[in-house]
């Protein structure tokens, strides 16, 4: 009957007597596939033939240059990527199975050996090294995957806030779930005087490059602030920077940046072609006035940004945020939400609320960065 082997391997047989040889490759022959056989008679000549081309090895534990496990020890080390069978004799069982014990995928007793037995045996040898390599690689993934997410969970910022007459909340969500990082981008300082400095910004585009660019914009953006570096000029090397760091000229970036004066009461932004910050002031609910004050970061050389100033009173909210929010479906007709139906929906709403927003857009397919400050009941 004709050996069940159906796709045509190349095989290294290391074998020293000749006998055994030729009964591996008469009974090879009688396969639906015969292999592509290449015959070595020790270990000196087996490892120049030890290529990534060599899908399964045949090997010998009686060689005359090799004792016990050190030919195995070798083919394995030389032709990681390999299935390997190891072939003893009736009485060196306890050696084949110490083999497979080493990495062996199987073995096999010479004198019990027939077509169907060797070529089923080859067979199952492919299938555990594939499992054995995939789950090797399932391992590294894994291992990769926890670096990075550790990598980036390091790069996402933890606020400098030492008053705590303000209530700080963010939420970051990639639209791509399977990180943590995104071109958006948000942080929180607070300087010695006492202000407080809030940015969120957003790199256009998806993917590593943006996110990489995004958490350089951030770190530059908090290196400025604190080293007194709080205006036009802190835009201007920004923009430098996105200049230098971009991979396309094409790329550009929003953000919106306020500055909170010590008092708690007044506020100075700038609105760099980003959406307008929603105020809660008194009961009052609106978007900040004046925005944009300029056009993004990345476009003109020579853009100029007008500073908003914005009276906050005792009792007030302001919520900063990436278009990731107003873009987002929301409602039966799955139109985008838009500023003015945020608007609508914190009144509603009755405050601003940054779960319950994310629950009625629902898990948005564009990157979303939302920083809140409250003061008092707003």
């Amino acid at each position: 009957m004709t050996a069940t082997l159906s796709e045509t391997l190349t095989l290294l047989l290391v074998e020293d007597d000749d006998g055994d040889a030729f009964l591996v490759e008469e009974l090879l022959k009688e396969a639906e596939a015969p292999p592509r056989i290449t015959w070595v008679r020790n270990l000196r000549e087996t490892r120049p033939k030890l290529t990534t081309a060599i899908q399964c090895v045949l090997v010998d534990l009686t060689l005359p240059d090799a004792s016990g496990l050190e030919a195995l020890e070798e083919v394995l080390r030389l032709a990681p990527h390999a299935a390997v069978l190891v072939l003893t004799g009736l009485r060196d069982a306890h050696v084949g199975v110490a083999a497979v014990q080493a990495g062996a995928q199987d073995y096999l007793v010479k004198q019990d050996i027939d077509a169907r037995l060797l070529a089923r045996a080859i067979r199952y040898a492919m299938e555990r090294k594939r499992a054995d390599l995939a789950q090797i690689r399932l391992v590294e993934a894994e291992l990769i995957a926890k670096e990075n997410a550790r990598l980036e969970r390091g790069l996402l910022p933890v606020a400098l806030l030492r008053t705590d007459a303000v209530e700080h909340s963010t939420r970051y969500l990639p639209g791509n779930q399977g990180t943590l990082l995104a071109g958006d981008f948000l942080d929180t300082v607070q300087t010695s005087d006492g202000a407080i400095h809030v940015v969120v910004g957003d790199v256009c585009g998806h993917g590593p490059d943006e996110a990489a660019l995004g958490v350089a914009l951030r770190i530059a953006w908090r290196t400025l602030v604190l080293a007194g570096q709080t205006g036009e000029r802190l835009l201007h090397t920004l923009d430098a920077l996105l200049r230098a760091e971009r991979k396309a000229p094409e790329i550009f970036t929003t953000l919106c940046m306020a500055t909170i004066t010590p008092d708690l009461r007044h506020a100075r932004m700038r609105v760099v072609g980003h959406p307008p910050p929603v105020l809660v002031r008194d009961g009052a609910v609106a978007v900040v006035d004046g925005t944009p004050s300029g056009p993004p970061l990345g476009i003109f050389s020579d853009a100029e940004w007008k500073v908003i100033d914005v009276p906050l009173g005792e009792d007030w909210a302001i919520m900063m945020y990436t278009d990731g929010l107003i873009e987002a479906a929301a409602g039966e007709d799955d139109l985008p939400l838009g500023v003015e139906g945020l608007v609508e929906l914190v009144r509603e709403h009755g405050s601003i609320d940054l779960d319950r927003l994310i629950r009625h857009v629902g898990v948005p397919d564009d990157d979303l960065a939302m920083v809140l400050l409250r003061k008092g009941a707003a």
